[in-house]
C-alpha cells in the first residue's frame, strides 16, 4: 500500500534506514513510528520534527541586495543534428545570495540610474576557453536567453562544462557562474527523447510519431495499474480504453503491475500514449535499476523515469535518489527522472535532490485535518491525517505549490518543473470520499495557475465520474491553444479581487493573445463577477474550458455567475 495508511511496522523499518542526522536531531528514538518526521501513533510523545526550510539570513546587514548570477542551457539535452543551443541567464538582485553590486560610473561615483547592465561572456571551461556567447542583461532581470552555435561540437556522453564571466559596465565588479550542457548522439529511430525547457519548465518530446522533431508535451493521466496478462490483445485493449475513452489522457505512470517486458509497452509505442516508468520499488538497488532501465529505455513511448515515492515521508537516506538519478543519466541520458514529495516541508532541499521533475501529492478531500485514525491530534509536531499540515479542501493544491516555489527561492536553486498529483480516490480511514468533479477541476486549475506542466492523478482505475472529469480537462489542456500558453511561459501575473479569498486568477501572454484562468475554489457561486483585464484587449476569441458566457466591456471581463468549484479559461485578442 502506497500512502500514509501504511502499517506502523513498515514505517519503523524505513525510518531505521534514514540518515542519522534526520533521525536523531531531536534526540528521539529512530524506531518510533513517524511520518514526515512526526510521531503519529498514540502513546509516543510529540516533538519538533525538524527539517524545515527557512528564509536565509540577509547577506548584508542593512538589507541591501547582492547580484545573484545563474545560468543554464535552455534545454536539458541537445542532440546531434541540432545546430543551435541557448543559455538562460538570470541576473537577479537577491537579499540572500550573490556578490556585491553597486551602481557606479567611470569615476566610481554612484550612478543615477536605478539599475545598469551586467556585461558577460559564456565560454567553455576547458583550456581552450572557446567563446560561445557575448552579450549583456539588465541587472535585476531573469529569463533572458542567448543562442550559441552547436555545429562545432562533437556529440558525446559527458557534458560540456561552461563558465559565465560577468562584469559591471566599467569593470569594477566581477561575477562568475558555472554550468554545463549535453550534446548527445541522436536517439535511435525506434526510441524517444525528452527535453526539459529550463526557461519555462515544460517538456519537449520526440519519437518516430513526431517525425523526429521535438514537440511540446504536457503529460496528463493517472498513476495506473494494469492487471492484465502478457497477452498482446489485452494490452492493446487496455491502452485503447485508457486513451481513447479518456479523450485526451496522453500519459500514464506505470505502477508495479507493469512488468518490464510486458507487451503493454509495445501497445503504448503503437499509440500516442506516453509513459513514465516506475522504479519506486528498486531505486535503492542500483544493480536492479541498471537492469530495468536497460530493458525499458528503447521504448518509443517512454518519456521519463519515476524513482522515489514520498522519500520525505518515509525518511529515506538523502543519498539514494541522487545516486539513482546519476546512474539513470549514465545509462539513459535521453529521459529525465521524477521524484514525488509528500510532506509540506521535511528536508525539502535534501529530498528534492535527485529529481529533474518534482511531483507533489497532497490529498486533501474528505480528511479530518485535526484528529487522526491513529488516536492522535494532527498538528505541526504530531500526527498523520493523510495530508501533511493540511487544513483540507481543494485549495491545498495551491498552498503546497506556493510552499515549494518559496523553498526553491530560499535555497537559491533553479526551479524544477512541477507535476501535480491530484487525489482521485477515497478510503484507508483517511479520506471519507472521492473528490467531486468540481473539486478535481479546482485542484488542477490551481496547480496550472502556479506553473505546473503535468498532471497525474492517483490512481486508475478511478470512478467513472472522475475519469470523465479528468478526461474533460485533459482534452483541452494537453492540446493547442491552451497547452501552448501553459508551456510557453510561466504565468505572467495574477489578479486579486477584494473579499474573494477563494477566487484564484492567473494569466499568460503569447504574442498578441492573452489567456486568463479563473478558478473558484469555494463552495458558493460568485454572482456577478467582473475582472479587470490586465492588458488592453479587443475581443474574446474563445472560452476553451468552463462553458460560461463571458463578456468583454470597458476593459472588464464579466460573467453573470461563476459556479462553485469551477474553472474557466478565456482567450482574448490584444490590441
Amino acid at each position: 500500500m502506497r500512502r500514509a495508511a501504511l502499517a506502523s511496522a513498515g514505517l519503523a523499518f524505513f525510518a531505521s534506514l534514514a540518515r542519522a542526522q534526520s533521525q536523531n536531531e531531536t534526540g528521539e528514538h529512530p524506531g518510533w513510528p513517524r511520518w514526515c518526521g512526526k510521531v503519529y501513533e498514540s502513546g509516543y510523545p510529540s516533538f519538533e520534527p525538524g527539517g524545515h526550510t527557512t528564509e536565509p539570513a540577509l547577506i548584508n546587514a542593512d538589507g541591501s541586495p547582492n547580484l545573484y548570477v545563474q545560468f543554464k542551457p535552455r534545454h536539458s539535452i541537445y542532440l546531434a543534428g541540432e545546430t543551435t543551443g541557448s543559455f538562460v541567464v538570470n541576473a537577479a538582485l537577491s537579499p540572500w545570495f550573490g556578490e556585491p553590486w553597486t551602481n557606479s560610473t567611470s569615476d566610481g561615483k554612484s550612478a543615477p540610474e536605478a539599475f545598469t547592465d551586467l556585461f558577460f561572456s559564456i565560454s567553455l571551461a576547458s583550456d581552450e576557453g572557446e567563446l560561445l556567447v557575448e552579450s549583456s542583461i539588465p541587472v535585476n532581470s531573469t529569463g533572458a536567453f542567448f543562442d550559441f552555435d552547436l555545429t562545432g561540437f562533437l556529440p558525446r556522453s559527458d557534458p560540456y562544462e561552461v563558465i559565465l564571466s560577468g562584469a559591471s559596465q566599467f569593470g569594477d565588479q566581477n561575477y562568475t557562474a558555472r554550468s554545463q550542457f549535453r550534446l548527445l548522439p541522436d536517439v535511435a529511430p525506434e526510441g524517444s527523447a525528452t527535453k526539459i525547457d529550463n526557461l519555462n519548465g515544460g517538456l519537449l518530446f520526440k519519437n518516430a510519431q513526431t517525425g523526429g522533431a521535438f514537440v511540446p508535451l504536457l503529460p496528463y493521466g493517472y498513476y495506473g495499474l494494469y492487471n492484465g496478462s502478457n497477452s498482446t490483445s489485452e494490452s492493446d485493449a487496455f491502452v485503447s480504453q485508457y486513451s481513447s475513452d479518456g479523450q485526451g489522457l496522453n500519459g500514464i505512470i506505470s505502477l508495479a503491475g507493469f512488468a518490464d517486458t510486458n507487451p503493454v509497452y509495445d501497445s503504448m509505442d503503437a499509440s500516442t500514449m506516453r509513459f513514465m516508468f516506475d522504479l519506486r520499488g528498486s531505486f535503492m538497488n542500483l544493480t536492479e535499476v541498471e537492469q530495468r532501465v536497460n530493458t525499458i529505455k528503447h521504448h518509443s513511448s517512454l518519456f521519463a523515469y519515476w524513482t522515489a515515492d514520498e522519500p520525505d515521508g518515509w525518511q529515506y537516506p538523502f543519498s539514494v535518489t541522487p545516486a539513482a538519478q546519476e546512474l539513470i543519466h549514465q545509462i539513459d541520458p535521453y529521459h529525465p527522472v521524477a521524484v514525488t514529495l509528500n510532506c509540506q516541508d521535511y528536508y525539502f532541499g535534501e529530498y528534492s535532490m535527485g529529481a529533474d521533475i518534482l511531483m507533489e501529492d497532497p490529498y486533501p478531500i474528505g480528511i479530518n485535518s485535526t484528529f487522526s485514525k491513529w488516536g492522535t491530534a494532527c498538528n505541526a509536531t504530531l500526527g498523520d491525517c493523510g495530508c501533511d499540515n493540511c487544513l483540507g479542501g481543494p485549495q491545498e493544491a495551491a498552498r503546497r505549490l506556493d510552499y515549494l516555489l518559496q523553498y526553491e527561492k530560499w535555497l537559491g536553486t533553479w526551479p524544477l518543473p512541477k507535476f501535480h498529483n491530484p487525489q482521485a480516490f477515497h478510503g484507508e480511514d483517511y479520506w471519507a470520499r472521492d473528490p467531486t468533479p468540481g473539486e478535481a477541476f479546482v485542484m488542477n486549475g490551481l496547480a496550472f495557475n502556479r506553473g505546473v506542466t503535468g498532471i497525474f492523478a492517483w490512481t486508475w482505475p478511478s470512478s467513472d465520474e472522475l475519469f470523465d472529469a479528468h478526461s474533460e480537462v485533459a482534452s483541452v489542456f494537453t492540446t493547442a491553444p491552451v497547452r501552448d500558453f501553459l508551456l510557453g511561459g510561466k504565468p505572467a501575473g495574477s489578479i486579486h479581487i477584494a473579499d474573494q479569498e477563494l477566487l484564484d486568477i492567473a494569466y499568460w501572454v503569447q504574442e498578441d493573445e492573452l489567456m486568463i484562468s479563473v478558478v473558484n475554489a469555494g463552495y458558493d457561486d460568485i454572482a456577478p463577477l467582473s475582472i479587470k483585464v490586465p492588458l488592453p484587449a479587443t475581443v474574446i476569441e474563445e472560452v476553451p474550458f468552463g462553458g460560461l458566457s463571458w463578456q468583454l466591456a470597458g476593459g472588464q471581463l464579466e460573467v453573470d455567475t461563476l459556479p462553485a468549484t469551477s474553472v474557466s479559461l478565456v482567450i482574448l485578442s490584444l490590441e
